[in-house]
Order: structure tokens, then sequence, then C-alpha cells
């Protein structure tokens, strides 16, 4: 960002929606923020500022689940994650804008379309620990890479069948641990600049306004309506991004 007006405003209103849609959801804060970050900030700094402000999003989930964490269940996805992160951030440092934006609107398009038509397929409920340990390792290199943390894995447990209760017992901390590695490899390599750091500043105020707003809000609207109108909005982002 260079100060030009518009450019200000647009981040913190990509803020406020991706936290409000957060607040209703439980996720998909990055994935609505940085179609429309990309537009003003460089790749670097929307994956910094994803992986920050989900530590926070994110980290209050886990504390609240923390009584339903099964590690048996998580430790494959977590080593996984630990390696993908670094080559995830590596990929980051030299990638090319445009092929980044290309490759977080297709992330949109395939999410969306997967959420919207839910497959019925599943997989077995018992797989082994390195096929975990793969879905592991590509969620922490596409978190590294762009910010978003947690789809890779989500998918997966969807596809696999586990109670919805579960499926947020896995995904959310494999995220916080994406997050804080992709926040660790980040500052070891001097990307977190004092620039990304006063957005972050001035976007927390929204980030939490936003998720104020989508819990409030969450027992109001109709669910499955809203649903659809979120995928629509997503399915959308990822097509704009594409051009």
């Amino acid at each position: 960002m260079d100060g030009i007006a518009i450019e200000l405003p647009l981040f913190l209103l990509a803020t406020f929606a991706g936290a409000f849609v957060a607040g209703l959801s439980g996720f998909a804060f990055g994935l609505v923020a940085a179609s429309l970050w990309l537009y003003v900030l460089t790749p670097l700094q929307s994956a910094s500022l994803i992986v920050g402000f989900g530590l926070l999003v994110q980290g209050y989930s886990v504390w609240k689940l923390r009584s339903a964490l099964d590690w048996h269940r998580l430790w494959p996805f977590i080593v996984g994650a630990v390696i993908g992160v670094p080559a995830g951030v590596s990929l980051l440092t030299w990638a090319d804008p445009k092929s980044v934006r290309i490759a977080v609107g297709a992330v949109l398009i395939a999410y969306s379309l997967y959420a919207f038509f839910r497959p019925q397929l599943k997989l077995a409920v018992v797989v082994p620990p390195a096929a975990d340990m793969t879905v592991g390792f590509v969620n922490g290199l596409l978190g590294g890479l762009t910010g978003l943390a947690g789809i890779v894995v989500t998918i997966w447990c969807n596809l696999r069948g586990l109670p919805k209760d579960a499926q947020r017992a896995t995904f959310q901390p494999v995220a916080v641990v994406v997050f804080a590695m992709a926040a660790f490899w980040l500052g070891a390599n001097g990307s977190l600049t004092s620039d990304t750091a006063k957005l972050f500043a001035l976007g927390v105020p929204f980030l939490f306004a936003g998720t104020w707003l989508g819990l409030k809000l969450f027992g109001r609207i109709d669910e499955a309506a809203f649903r659809k109108i979120v995928l629509a909005l997503l399915f959308v982002s990822g097509v704009a991004l594409l051009f």
C-alpha cells in the first residue's frame, strides 16, 4: 500500500468482511479477506496479515475447544504441517504476484463448489497416519504460501465423514500450528515489516468488530440461505482473481 486513499478503506473493509464471515461460520477469514487484499497488498503482506489475524481468531477457538482435542488424531496433521510450512514460506518469498492471485482464486472456486455441492463420497474413517501426515504437509505448504491454514484438512475431514465437532477439533488446532509456524518463518526471513505491523494494528478493531457482528447475527439469520450467499461470494471472488 502506498497511501492511496482507496487502498486503506478497501483493506479495512476486507478485514471486517472476513471477520464477519468467520464469526458466522467459524472459518474462511483468509479466503474472504485475501480475495480483496491481494488487489492492494503484496502476496507477502497478505499472507503475513492472515497469519497474524488468524492466530487471534483460531487461537481463541482452540482454547474454547481444548477439552475436545484428540492428540492421537492430531499428531500426523501437525507433523506434516510443521514440514510443509517452511516449504510454503520459501516459495512465497519469490512467488509472482499474478501467479499467487490465480492460485488463490482457484482455491476459492474449488472450495466454494465443493462446499456447495457437498459430495456424498466418504473415505474410510480410519486411515493410515501417513495419509493424514501427507494432508498435513499439503495444508502446511498452502498455509505458508497463502496464509490459508486449514482448508485442506477441513476438506479431508469432510471426506472421511467425521462428525462436525471432531472436524472443528481437528482443523482449528492444525490451523493454529500452521499460523504459528508461518509467523516464525516469516519473522526469521525478515519478512515482517513495519508497514505490515501498522496495517495489523489498524485492522485489529475491524477484526473484532466483524467477529462480534458475525457472532451476534449467527442465531438470527437462516443458516442455509446465508451459507449459500457466502459460498456464492467466495466463488465470485475466486473468478475475479483469475482475471
